[in-house]
């Protein structure tokens, strides 16, 4: 039988099993941390050296040099021509329909000019180097590959550089040719916390970079909490996360393998279903019994649902997305009739996928919206991956002789409020 809690919003115990369903310690391991901050020192001090060793020691190969390392372009367009005709097809569908819907996520330069002549405004630039990180243990990734390295090329980055582990030698070609498709310039066979130092502090194989990205396992995310300050970091990813609102109508099958699309992930994902109906949630087990069975990754399905899993009956939708709102999951899907009506009620979602026929799986790999979501809640207050996250903003501020007048006088008062005399004769010196 699957091991999964159902729960009731009416249950006099529902906050406390709520909050007991949705605490997850995200403090990182001690020993965790206390290994990245070895393996970065090491990574900081000696470089290919240290990348080198900790490659033999832990992806279980030994690179004869540095050099050795790199994959080539010419390596990463053959995998390309190699792959089979229906992967490529579906690659070059999905990175077109990622490329496109990033485009609209473009920020243009602006300005305006006040009556006295002052020019303010913003400038906006891309980074000029990007690291990329691909995940290469438990399953390869090439749909990570498109969704970071297309926001990047789009955003116009100057220099885009992968790393990713390939633990026995063994290179994923699906995934070189992502990264033939997407436009990456440099790819490195390297992953960890190792691979995490070199695109933080540069060796001399691997340059440098201005802004980390890209998911990773606990070593991985705790090396980029370690340098960001070095570098910029996209954010520290936690486990997968669905939750589906439905309202009883959609084959309960489809939802159950919703459920089972995130649970596949990781021992740790977390899978919720919010409905009114009881006899629908029921038919949903039922669905997930019968098809559990036949599921490859069958075995970390059913940890994961029975460790952070959850079939939830509410009162009603709208406390269906009061709710979502205290989760801020990072998949919704709204399975209902009318997701129109429901959605203006979700506050917070990484993404929301409206309607039955919108399956968070197709998010991950070809709708076009980046699949590098807030997690653990943090859709709160933060966003997916985009465009945006390569760009960066300067202030233009041209003030006219007009203008020196006005704003001289008002930043030569306050300055003196503050008590800083310097700042005042700045402003003041240039005030008639």
């Amino acid at each position: 039988m699957l091991n999964i809690k159902k729960l009731s919003s009416i249950s006099a115990t529902f906050e406390v099993d709520l909050g007991k369903l949705l605490a997850f310690e995200s403090a990182q391991d001690p020993k965790v941390e206390t290994i990245a901050r070895e393996i970065l020192a090491n990574v900081r001090e000696h470089g290919d050296a240290a990348l080198l060793d900790t490659t033999t020691r832990f992806d279980r190969w030994t690179p004869v040099s540095a050099a050795a390392l790199e994959i080539s372009q010419h390596d990463l367009q053959s995998a390309l021509a190699n792959l089979p005709a229906d992967v490529r097809v579906a690659l070059d569908i999905a990175a077109k329909r990622i490329r496109t819907y990033h485009e609209h996520q473009l920020q243009s330069s602006w300005q305006y000019t006040e009556a006295d002549g002052t020019v303010l405004g913003q400038q906006i630039t891309a980074l000029d180097r990007a690291g990329l990180y691909v995940p290469g243990g438990k399953a390869a990734y090439p749909s990570s590959v498109l969704m970071n390295a297309i926001a990047a090329k789009v955003a116009g980055v100057g220099e885009l550089i992968m790393v990713t582990p390939t633990p026995d030698g063994i290179i994923n070609q699906t995934v070189l040719a992502a990264a033939a498709l997407a436009g990456v310039d440099r790819v490195f066979r390297i992953g960890g916390a190792q691979a995490i130092g070199a695109l933080a502090y540069g060796t001399a194989t691997v340059p440098a970079v201005d802004k980390i990205v890209g998911p990773g396992n606990a070593f991985v995310a705790a090396a980029k909490r370690f340098v960001f300050g070095q570098v910029g970091i996209d954010m520290v990813a936690g486990p997968s996360e669905i939750l589906v609102i439905a309202d009883g109508k959609t084959n309960p099958d489809w939802i159950a393998m919703d459920l089972f699309s995130q649970a596949e992930h990781d021992e740790i994902a977390q899978s919720i279903l919010l409905c009114p109906d009881a006899a629908y949630i029921e038919q949903v087990a039922a669905s997930m019994e019968k098809l559990l069975a036949n599921m490859p990754r069958a075995e970390i399905i059913r940890a994961s649902l029975s460790n952070r899993g959850a079939l939830i009956q509410v009162r009603n939708l709208d406390e269906a997305c009061e709710i979502s709102n205290r989760i801020a999951p990072e998949h919704l899907e709204l399975s209902v009739a009318d997701p129109a009506s429901l959605r203006p009620k979700i506050r917070h979602a990484g993404a929301i996928f409206m309607g039955i026929f919108s399956s968070e799986s197709l998010g991950d790999y070809c709708a076009g919206p980046n699949h590098v979501l807030p997690t653990s809640r943090t859709a709160r207050f933060s966003s997916p991956l985009g465009v945006y996250d390569f760009q960066k903003r300067s202030s233009i501020i041209h003030v006219s002789r007009e203008g020196a007048q006005t704003l001289g006088r008002v930043a030569t008062t306050l300055a003196r409020a503050e008590g800083l005399e310097a700042h005042a004769q700045s402003a003041d010196f240039r005030v008639n």
